[in-house]
C-alpha cells in the first residue's frame, strides 16, 4: 500500500500514547471494559475499602446506578463522590476521578473496543481514566476528510455509546495532518463545534502528533477535563474550552497567585470573554486565602444576555436588582465567594459606610472587570483601589485604550492594569473560523466641496443642516429599503441602524414609518434609547422630549407585536427587543434597529448580520460596533455586512490595524464587490473549461473529473452568496459571464453528483469515490429560507405563553411550508404541519417543542411502519429490523427481507420494490439532517 493505512495510524497513535505515560492494555468488548473499571476502583479506594474488593452485588450496584444515565448526568457523576452502601451496611464514598489533583489519576489506552448497542461497531481508540472512557478518537487515514470521522462519531452517538462510554467527555478527529478535538453532548453537535488546538501564541497544532503530544499528554488531557470543561446546567451541556481561552485563564491565574500584580486579558470582541473570565473567576474563588472574586461589569452591560449567561454557568451568580442593601449581604456572606454585579452598586456600597465594608480594606479580594476599556470606569475605579487595599485587579477587553485611542483622562488599559497576560486577536479568530470578517461599504450621501476633507472639519460639520437634512435622510433610508432584501437574505437575518443622535433616530424612525405606511415596505422597525443616558452624552436633547418619542416608538412596538411596554418598564422593553434581535421568525422579529448607543457593545446575536452607520465611529467604537455582526451562524451568512452612510475608510483601516496588530486589513475586510466578480469570472472559466455546458457534466466518466466540476461549482456557488449581498448585484449575463439560467442548469448536475453520493452510501452503489471524501455545500446553493433546520427554528420560537402569538407563529410557519422548495423539508411538511395542527395548540406553556415534536415524530414513524406492514402483510418486527440496519449502514439485505415474503414469485419481487422504497422514504424523512 502505497499510502498509510488506519489501522498504521491507529498503532502510531497508541504508541505516541504508551510512551507519553498511558498504559496500553487490551480491552475488545464491554466486559472486559468493566471488568478493569471495577480493578481500578478497588485499587484506587483499597484504603476505604479497608482492604475488601467490591463484592459482585456491590459493583453491580454501581453499574445499574451509572450505565442509565445520559451524558450530562454521567459527567456530574463523574465529578462528584459516589455512596455506596456495603454489603455489611457500612457507607463508603468513591471517586471516580481526582478534579483536585489531575495527574494522579489512572491512564490507560486501549483500542478497537467491539460493542453490540443498536449495531455493532469497533472505536477507534479510547484513553481511559480510572477505568472509565472520557475520551475517544476517531482517525482517518490522509487524504479523508476530517468530516468523516466527524460523521462516524455522530452515528456512534446516535446508535451506540451506551453504558460506561456515556461517561466519554471529549472526542478527537483527525486524519493525520487536521486535528480537532470538541466535547460530547446528549444534544446535537455541530461541525462548528470542533476546535483547533493551538499553542500560546495562537499557532494552530494541527499534525496528530504534534498534537497528540500536547494536549493529549496525560497530564494535560486530565486537566482539561477537570478544571477547563463547564457543566451548563441550564441548557444541560457540556462545554470545553477553546486553546486561547485556556492560556487566558491560566496566565491570570499564575499572576494572581504568584503576585500581587495586575493584569488584562485582550480577546477579540465575540471569542467567548464571558466563558472564559467567569471560568477564571470561578477557579480563583475555590482558592484559599481569597476571600472574595468580584466581577464587575458596567450597569448597561449587565443585559438580560449576560445575566442568563452567568447563570447557566453558576444558578444565582448575578444579581440583577438595584437593591445595594443585597450587595452588602452578599458581601458578609463567607459562603459566597464570587459575586457578580455592576461597579455602580459597587460604588454605593462603598459610599453607604457600612460596617460589612471595613473588613475589605485588607482582605485578599481579585477583582475581574469585564470591558476594562471603558472610560466611566475611571473615577469609580480608583474608588474601589481606595477602598480594597488588598486586592488585585484583572480586566478583559477585546478593545484595549492605546496611546492612539486612550481615554479622556490620558490613560490606556495598560496604565490601569499593567501587563497584557494574553492576547487573541481579530484576525485569529476570523481564521480560526470563530468570528466573521466584514464586508464594509461606503455611500456618499451628499457632495462635498472637496473629496480630501480632513477629519477635523467633518467633525465640525456635524450640523442639522447637512447631516439631518430631510432630504439626507430620506435618500439613505431609500437606499436600505432597496437593499435591506439583499443583505439580510430575504429577512433571514436583522440589522442594526445607529445614527448621532436621539433626535436623527426620530427622523430616521419616522421616514420608515411614513414609507410603511405608504405601503412602501412591510418590515418590522423599533428604537430604542436610554434617554437619561443618551441625554448626558447629548446636551443639546430635551428629556422630556426624547422620553415622549419613546414613548412613542413603544407605543408602536406594542401595535406591531400585540405587547404592552413602556417607557416606565423600560427594562422588560429592552428584554423584549433583544429578544426579537435573535428570532429567525420573519413576523416575530426586529427587521432594523434604529440606535444611538445601545447594542453596539456585548450584544450577541447570530441573527444579526447587517450594521448602517450614519454616525462618526472611530478606533475601540468602530470595532465593537462592527462586531455585532460578526456572529458565525452558517454559510448563508459568510460576513458582517457595514453600510457606512459617512466616509469612515480611514477610520477603519486604522482600527483593524490597531486592534489586529497588523499593516494589512486584508484578513479582517472582505473583498470589494469588483474583487468578488473578478473571482467569480475565473473560477467560472474552470468550469467552463471542465463542462463547457451544463450538458457536458453528464460526459464526465471519470470520477477525477466529476470531482474537479464539484469544487469548481462549490466555489462559483460560495462566491456568488457573496456577490449577492452588494447592492451592484444583478443576475447580467453581460455582467457575470454567465445566465440565471444556465447557472440554475450547472447546479441541477452538481446536486446530481451529490444525490449518486447519497445514493451510494444507501446501497445503491459498492466500493468508494474520490466524491466521497468532498464536503458539498448543499445549504448554500438550494433555498435554505426555508429549509428543516429553518422551520425547526421557528418550531422553538413559538411563544406558548401567548396563544394569539403561538397561533399567529403557527400560520406562518404553514404559510412558509407552502412555499418549500428543500427536498427533505418537503418530505416532513405533513408531519409539521399536523404537528402545528394537532399537538401545538395542546401544548402545556413550560412545555419543550423541540421534546414535542421529537415525540410526535416517533409516534407517527412508527404508526406509518404499522400501516405499511398491515397493507403489505409484512412482518412489522422485520420491517423494523430492515429499517434500523439501513439508519446505520445505509444497506439493505435482501435476504433479511425475504424471510418475510410470502405469495408467488411476481408478487414477492413486488413488494421487494415497494418495501426499499418505504425503508428509503421513511429513513430519509425522519432523519436528522446534518447541518454545519
Amino acid at each position: 500500500m502505497s499510502y498509510q493505512s488506519e489501522l498504521q495510524l491507529e498503532e502510531e497513535v497508541l504508541e505516541q500514547l504508551n510512551a507519553s505515560g498511558y498504559e496500553r492494555i487490551s480491552i475488545h468488548n464491554v466486559q472486559q471494559l468493566k471488568a478493569n473499571f471495577r480493578s481500578i476502583l478497588n485499587e484506587r479506594h483499597q484504603n476505604k475499602l479497608d482492604g475488601k474488593p467490591l463484592t459482585d452485588w456491590e459493583f453491580n450496584r454501581i453499574l445499574t446506578d451509572i450505565e442509565g444515565k445520559n451524558v450530562f448526568d454521567s459527567a456530574m457523576m463523574l465529578r462528584d463522590k459516589y455512596v455506596l452502601e456495603r454489603d455489611d451496611e457500612t457507607t463508603v464514598y468513591l471517586e471516580f476521578f481526582n478534579t483536585q489533583k489531575w495527574c494522579q489519576n489512572t491512564f490507560q489506552v486501549t483500542n478497537q473496543v467491539s460493542v453490540h448497542d443498536t449495531y455493532k461497531s469497533r472505536y477507534d481508540v479510547t484513553i481511559l481514566m480510572n477505568g472509565l472512557p472520557l475520551i475517544q478518537m476517531e482517525l482517518k487515514r490522509s487524504g479523508v476528510a476530517i468530516s468523516e470521522a466527524f460523521n462516524q462519531i455522530e452515528r456512534y452517538r446516535k446508535q451506540n455509546y451506551t453504558g460506561l462510554f456515556r461517561f466519554i467527555q471529549l472526542f478527537v478527529v483527525s486524519n493525520k495532518m487536521e486535528t480537532r478535538y470538541y466535547a460530547n453532548s446528549d444534544q446535537t453537535i455541530y461541525k462548528g463545534n470542533m476546535f483547533y488546538w493551538s499553542d500560546e501564541k495562537n499557532e494552530r497544532i494541527n499534525v496528530l502528533k504534534d498534537f497528540t503530544e500536547d494536549f493529549l499528554n496525560p497530564c494535560h488531557a486530565a486537566k482539561m477535563i477537570s478544571r477547563y470543561m463547564v457543566l451548563n446546567e441550564t441548557d444541560r451541556q457540556l462545554i470545553v474550552l477553546r486553546p486561547y481561552q485556556v492560556y487566558a485563564v491560566e496566565s491570570l491565574l499564575q499572576r494572581a497567585l504568584e503576585t500581587n500584580n495586575n493584569g488584562y486579558i485582550w480577546h477579540t470582541t465575540g471569542s467567548g470573554k464571558t466563558l472564559t473570565s467567569f471560568k477564571a473567576s470561578q477557579i480563583l474563588a475555590q482558592e484559599e486565602g481569597i476571600q472574595k472574586v468580584i466581577f464587575l461589569v458596567d450597569r448597561k452591560d449587565l443585559d438580560h444576555q449576560t445575566l442568563a449567561e452567568f447563570n447557566k454557568f453558576e444558578q444565582d451568580a448575578v444579581d440583577f436588582t438595584n437593591n445595594t442593601k443585597k450587595l452588602l449581604k452578599q458581601l458578609g456572606d463567607p459562603m459566597r465567594p464570587l459575586l457578580v454585579t455592576t461597579i455602580q452598586k459597587m460604588d454605593n456600597a462603598i459610599k453607604s459606610g457600612h460596617p460589612v465594608m471595613d473588613r475589605y480594606q485588607k482582605d485578599k479580594v481579585i477583582f475581574i472587570i469585564d470591558e476594562c476599556h471603558r472610560s466611566q470606569f475611571g473615577d469609580m475605579h480608583r474608588s474601589v483601589r481606595e477602598h480594597f487595599q488588598n486586592a488585585q485587579y484583572f480586566g478583559f477587553t477585546g478593545t484595549p485604550r492605546f496611546e492612539e485611542n486612550a481615554s479622556q483622562d490620558g490613560r490606556a488599559t495598560a496604565d490601569i492594569f499593567d501587563k497584557c497576560l494574553h492576547y487573541y486577536l481579530i484576525k485569529d479568530a476570523i481564521r480560526d473560523g470563530n468570528v466573521l470578517g466584514f464586508s464594509v461599504e461606503y455611500v456618499n450621501t451628499f457632495d462635498q466641496m472637496a473629496r480630501d476633507v480632513p477629519d477635523e472639519y467633518v467633525e465640525r460639520i456635524n450640523t442639522d443642516e447637512i447631516w439631518m437634512a430631510d432630504e439626507r435622510i430620506q435618500n439613505v433610508t431609500d437606499h436600505i429599503l432597496a437593499n435591506h432584501h439583499k443583505k439580510t437574505r430575504e429577512r433571514m437575518y436583522t440589522s442594526i441602524l445607529t445614527v448621532q443622535s436621539i433626535p436623527m433616530a426620530w427622523k430616521y424612525y419616522q421616514a420608515f414609518q411614513e414609507a410603511k405606511e405608504s405601503g412602501e415596505h412591510d418590515l418590522n422597525i423599533a428604537t430604542i434609547c436610554t434617554y437619561a443616558a443618551n441625554e448626558d452624552q447629548e446636551e443639546q436633547d430635551d428629556p422630556v422630549y426624547s422620553r415622549e418619542l419613546l414613548d412613542q416608538a413603544i407605543d408602536d412596538y406594542n401595535h406591531m407585536f400585540q405587547t404592552n411596554f413602556s417607557s416606565d418598564t423600560f427594562s422588560s422593553y429592552f428584554a423584549d427587543v433583544s429578544k426579537r434581535m435573535k428570532q429567525a421568525m420573519p413576523g416575530n422579529k426586529i427587521d432594523i434597529l434604529i440606535v444611538v448607543d445601545m447594542f453596539l457593545t456585548g450584544f450577541d446575536s447570530k441573527k444579526l448580520n447587517t450594521l448602517y452607520v450614519d454616525k462618526n465611529l472611530k478606533h475601540h467604537g468602530l470595532i465593537q460596533a462592527f462586531s455585532r455582526t460578526n456572529r458565525v451562524e452558517k454559510a448563508t451568512k459568510p460576513y458582517g455586512n457595514i453600510v457606512c452612510y459617512r466616509d469612515l475608510k480611514s477610520r477603519t483601516d486604522e482600527a483593524i490595524e490597531i486592534f489586529s496588530q497588523t499593516d494589512s486589513t486584508d484578513t479582517v475586510l472582505s473583498s470589494s464587490y469588483e474583487e468578488y466578480l473578478s473571482h467569480f469570472q475565473d473560477i467560472l472559466q474552470r468550469v467552463f473549461r471542465i463542462a463547457p455546458t451544463p450538458m457536458d457534466v453528464d460526459q464526465l466518466e471519470k470520477e477525477e473529473d466529476q470531482r474537479e466540476f464539484v469544487l469548481a461549482y462549490r466555489d462559483l456557488a460560495n462566491t456568488m452568496v457573496k456577490l449577492k449581498t452588494f447592492d451592484e448585484f444583478t443576475f447580467d449575463e453581460a455582467t457575470l459571464g454567465i445566465g440565471e439560467q444556465s447557472f440554475e442548469d450547472y447546479k441541477s448536475k452538481y446536486l446530481t453528483l451529490y444525490d449518486s453520493v447519497i445514493q451510494r452510501g444507501k446501497g445503491g452503489e459498492d466500493g468508494e469515490s474520490v466524491l466521497d471524501d468532498i464536503d458539498f455545500h448543499i445549504e448554500v446553493l438550494r433555498n435554505d429560507v426555508i429549509n428543516v433546520q429553518y422551520i425547526m427554528d421557528l418550531l422553538r420560537d413559538l411563544n406558548l405563553q401567548d396563544s394569539e402569538e403561538r397561533d399567529k407563529g403557527r400560520n406562518q410557519i404553514h404559510q412558509l411550508l407552502d412555499k418549500a422548495d428543500d427536498d427533505q423539508l418537503r418530505l416532513k411538511a405533513d408531519l409539521i404541519r399536523e404537528f402545528l395542527d394537532k399537538v401545538v395548540p395542546d401544548l402545556e406553556t413550560d412545555q419543550d417543542v423541540d421534546e414535542a415534536f421529537y415525540d410526535f415524530e416517533d409516534q407517527q414513524k412508527e404508526a406509518e411502519i404499522d400501516q405499511f406492514a398491515e397493507a403489505q402483510d409484512y412482518p412489522a418486527d422485520i420491517l423494523r429490523q430492515l429499517i434500523h440496519e439501513y439508519e446505520f449502514s445505509g444497506h439493505i439485505n435482501r435476504n433479511v427481507i425475504d424471510q418475510g415474503l410470502t405469495g408467488s414469485l411476481l408478487v414477492c419481487n413486488k413488494k421487494v420494490t415497494q418495501i426499499k422504497q418505504f425503508i428509503q422514504t421513511t429513513v430519509e424523512k425522519y432523519s436528522v439532517p446534518e447541518f454545519i
